[in-house]
């Protein structure tokens, strides 16, 4: 069992593929650099995807985190990279990830980035009484 920091991002088949369900993720411990000054910059990262045939495995998912924290990037680059090697890993119909840090000098930055397959439409919304 790995007990260090890892880019490799591991999946399992998804166990029902005929049908669109969403699952949500919530990562409150993320942890880079700020390329400018060198610290810390954290963030919770809020991950929702419909899966198709694979699903993100979860320990490699928490290593993959990890392996941030000792790394500068940009808000804006590092949420695009991170739904960009989550796309490659596990190729779903819909990932939405939003990267919420925390303050910074008085500056709340929220960055939210999206993936959706070219021919996959969402279902209708149902409004329940």
């Amino acid at each position: 069992m790995s007990t260090l920091p890892s880019k490799d991002l591991e999946t399992f088949p998804n166990p029902h593929p005929e049908r669109d369900y969403t699952i949500r993720i919530r990562m409150p411990e993320f942890t880079c650099l700020c390329p400018k000054t060198g610290q810390p910059d954290f963030a919770t990262l809020h991950l929702a995807y419909v899966p198709d045939r694979k699903c993100v495995e979860l320990k490699s998912l928490k290593l993959y985190v990890w392996s941030w924290r000792d790394e500068g990037a940009f808000h804006e680059a590092v949420t695009n990279r991170i739904l960009a090697d989550l796309v490659t890993a596990c190729q779903p119909r819909y990932m939405q990830l939003r990267a919420e840090f925390m303050v910074r000098g008085g500056i709340y930055t929220d960055v939210v980035v999206e993936h959706r397959q070219p021919d996959w439409q969402p279902p209708a919304p149902v409004d329940l009484p």
